[in-house]
């Protein structure tokens, strides 16, 4: 169950096949590319909600989004750590997407990675100090969202995995204006 768009339609809304893991790659790498063309000094963040039961791909597609932005560490479920944060260098990040450097341009692209399956209730978001994380202009990507209730508000932009034969398939939609920029251009 979606707690956050089952009341409003999507701007925008496209459906992937991703057939096995190099396709999951590649989506991460078009999402990377998309988000970096919109970073820049005034970037106001990113909410990334991901759906899909358990095994569906959600942890395997953050891990291809953050490879495809350079993070060469390990990527870990957040499963019981409930979240991983991540800074990356973004002049290097830059420098890939557009292909130029803009030698002023220099803040960190942080990005924090949330599984909130374990939680019951969605009080267990609130008591555990995440409020705080969303003080960043940051990439979030949250998995099980819906057990925070509608305390996370509207995303930008809403992945859901499912089963398609073999492999996956990934239905984004956005629901904001730079949700929107980002999704055309994957």
């Amino acid at each position: 169950m979606r707690a956050t768009s089952a009341k409003t339609e999507p701007l925008l809304e496209r459906l992937f096949e991703l057939p096995d893991e190099a396709a999951t790659e590649r989506f991460g790498k078009s999402f990377a590319h998309a988000l970096m063309t919109l970073y820049t000094t005034d970037f106001p963040g990113l909410q990334v909600h991901l759906y899909g039961e358990l095994g569906m791909g959600k942890t395997a597609l953050v891990r291809a989004t953050l490879r495809a932005l350079g993070y060469t560490g390990r990527v870990r479920s957040p499963t019981y750590t409930l979240v991983e944060p991540y800074t990356l260098e973004v002049a290097k990040l830059v420098s890939r997407a557009t292909q130029t450097l803009n030698s002023g341009f220099h803040l960190p692209l942080n990005i924090v990675h949330f599984d909130l399956y374990r939680f019951t209730d969605p009080t267990e978001w609130a008591d555990a100090g995440f409020r705080e994380y969303f003080n960043l202009r940051a990439l979030y990507l949250i998995e099980w969202p819906q057990q925070a209730g509608s305390l996370l508000g509207m995303p930008d932009l809403e992945f859901t995995l499912d089963l398609a034969g073999a492999g996956r398939r990934l239905l984004v939609r956005a629901f904001s204006q730079t949700g929107q920029e980002c999704l055309a251009r994957c």
